[in-house]
């Protein structure tokens, strides 16, 4: 079987941890290699997602790297051979990889949290919310090509109707923020305080007046893994999505929104703004 020439960011994942447990005991891929009677190109490809590898081989793997986390390894046998198609996959050739890698992210997290600073959430996002802002950015997208990013964006919801608990943080500036005309905003706000009655969304602000908070950056979301080892955040670019699972920066992230948690209202004050600027709309 020839290696993957796309492989998706779940599949890179699988690899770089693998990299991850053969460089912490300093084994030489031609060591793993020959371990697994297997050319060292094959390791290669393993290691960039251009390979799938079976459980039988990760678990030797895992044992031949010391590795004596069996939650960790647990979490990896499961990435390697949980293959169903998601829903995700309708979109392919019609959405940016990217997009479809984060579908995927959102599909097998245990949690989120997500802070925005000028927008609403995308999965927090109405219907029309959703058109509105398409249109504004990309005024020239053909109607049809659209209407395919807005039933994607619709159906990347299942994060939150499936139960997967969800912490968002939205700064003051994106609930002001009159996408669509003040009906459209009005009613988006409206969703937000609807969808803050779920047990598992908590919707917190960040307001105007917040002592000492000074940004943080770009949007991002944190999506929890199986087990910490595997989380993974998420930021929006320019350039599109991008994700960073390394432990160095995963621990940065984790402290950035430490500080973004403590400088965000109450759940019960945040929603009292929330109402107050849809009275103003």
């Amino acid at each position: 079987m020839p290696p993957r020439a796309n492989p998706t960011a779940r599949q890179g994942r699988l690899g770089s941890e693998l990299r991850k447990l053969r460089e912490a005991t300093a084994i030489e891929s031609r060591d793993a290699a020959s371990f697994l009677g297997v050319n060292q190109t094959q390791i290669s490809h393993i290691e960039s997602g251009r390979f799938g590898i079976s459980e039988q081989r990760l678990r030797r793997l895992a044992g031949f790297y010391e590795c004596d986390d069996s939650q960790l390894v647990d979490a990896l046998v499961e990435m390697a051979t949980s293959r169903p198609k998601g829903w995700w996959e309708e979109y392919r050739g019609a959405m940016p990889p990217t997009a479809l890698d984060l579908a995927e992210l959102e599909h097998h997290a245990t949690y989120v949290r997500a802070f925005e600073i000028v927008h609403i959430p995308g999965v927090l996002q109405t219907e029309d919310h959703v058109r509105a802002a398409s249109l504004f950015v990309a005024p020239t997208l053909p109607e049809g090509d659209r209407e395919t990013r807005v039933s994607f964006r619709m159906r990347r919801r299942r994060v939150i109707e499936s139960g997967t608990p969800y912490d968002v943080i939205i700064h003051e500036a994106a609930l002001r923020m009159r996408v669509g005309g003040s009906k459209v905003a009005r009613a988006q706000l409206g969703h937000l305080l609807q969808v803050s009655e779920r047990n598992t969304i908590t919707v917190r602000v960040i307001p105007f007046a917040a002592e000492g908070f000074a940004g943080a950056g770009f949007p991002l979301q944190y999506v929890g893994g199986v087990v910490s080892q595997l989380d993974t955040v998420q930021i929006d670019t320019p350039h599109g999505a991008e994700f960073i699972d390394t432990p160095a920066r995963l621990n940065r992230y984790r402290a950035r929104c430490e500080a973004i948690d403590k400088a965000a209202l109450p759940q019960d004050a945040s929603l009292d703004l929330i109402r107050r600027i849809a009275q103003e709309l």
